[in-house]
């Protein structure tokens, strides 16, 4: 498919290339949509296997993060940006220090922040070159902990819809991924009880969670099997899909990955299966919520109240669902759509009535 087909599709406003081969950077920023404020999204350091497929995962994240913001109630839109290369690469001050060039050239339509495979550190060189660059050493930092609490409170409104009560005490929890979001979820969700069974590509990473909450682990692709009351995927997307579907076992779906669904048809599929899926793009806004407090000068407290609306929310998604006959991820995108929609009606009604 032709790029400007692609970006028609799901209707972007931007896709800037930028390419530095002195240094090794090779990067692609998307832009979404600008209707509630600047585009923010992170930036995504990963050794794609072609530069299609950073194109598709540029625009699907974009598009992402218009939605999450919408639903959060936050003034900004969608964007994302991706490096092409090996996260793993220690001289990295340079390529940041390119991506930050590249993000300077939007004029602040885009705002960049920390991803997977990137982290505050590469955002302090990023902001040698910019000033539109939150989640900054010192500042907001880590937004993890935010993420994983959002999350969090997303799992307990889940339950309160498919149970009748919201406590999670000796409920079985899967979570798939224990990196920084996985390890602060299973913080949260041991200290209120619930029983834990992990698994992480990095054996270290499963250690470190057994140990500290006495979880259980297996093997990564067991975890889809095992008979739990709420899976957690925390790692990455597309996880719920044919193969995975055919072997799950648990009545929610609450985590922090993004993109969980593999195709859009799979909402349906998980909701044929009696699961109560939680949209990831609600319940993970946790870390956007993090940056935003980071932009509007909030302290951590009112991060974490903010991340707690997720709550309400997400009952309001799924009553909605429910009344309407339609799944929760339609119901979502619904709610999302109607927000950018009033909005841009707010900007239309305001440049109207101006006099010349």
């Amino acid at each position: 498919m032709e790029i400007f087909d692609r970006m028609c599709q799901r209707d972007h406003e931007q896709l800037v290339f930028w390419n530095e081969p002195r240094i090794g950077y090779k990067g692609i920023i998307a832009i979404h949509n600008t209707t509630l404020g600047p585009a923010l999204g992170g930036t995504r350091f990963w050794n794609y296997a072609t530069d299609d497929e950073a194109i598709e995962d540029s625009l699907r994240l974009a598009r992402g993060m218009t939605y999450k913001s919408a639903l959060a109630g936050l003034n900004l839109g969608g964007g994302k940006s991706v490096i092409i290369g090996d996260p793993n690469t220690r001289d990295r001050e340079m390529i940041f220090r390119a991506h930050g060039r590249a993000v300077e050239s939007l004029a602040g339509r885009y705002i960049t922040a920390e991803d997977v495979g990137t982290s505050p550190a590469d955002m302090d060189f990023v902001h040698m070159e910019t000033d539109h660059v939150v989640g900054l050493m010192g500042k907001s930092g880590d937004p993890s902990p935010v993420t994983a609490y959002g999350v969090y409170q997303g799992m307990k409104a889940a339950a309160l819809h498919k149970y009748g009560d919201d406590s999670l005490a000796g409920k079985h929890v899967t979570v798939q991924g224990c990196g920084h979001v996985g390890y602060f979820l299973c913080q949260d969700l041991a200290e209120e009880g619930a029983r834990l069974t992990v698994t992480d590509i990095d054996q270290e990473k499963v250690d470190v969670v057994v140990k500290e909450f006495d979880a259980k682990s297996v093997g990564p692709d067991a975890i889809y099997a095992v008979e739990a009351d709420v899976f957690a995927p925390c790692a990455l997307g597309a996880i719920l899909n044919d193969d995975t579907l055919k072997v799950l076992a648990v009545d929610i779906v609450v985590g922090g990955a993004n993109n969980q669904l593999a195709e859009t048809r799979h909402a349906q599929e998980v909701e044929d299966k009696g699961i109560l899926y939680g949209p990831d793009y609600l319940v993970n806004a946790g870390g956007l919520i993090n940056v935003y407090a980071e932009i509007q000068g909030w302290p951590a407290e009112r991060s974490l109240r903010k991340a707690g609306e997720i709550y309400n929310t997400l009952l309001r998604i799924l009553e909605l669902a429910e009344s309407e006959g339609i799944t929760t991820a339609k119901a979502s995108d619904r709610v999302a759509e109607q927000r950018m929609e009033e909005v841009g009606y707010l900007h239309r009604t305001e440049l109207g009535s101006l006099e010349f």
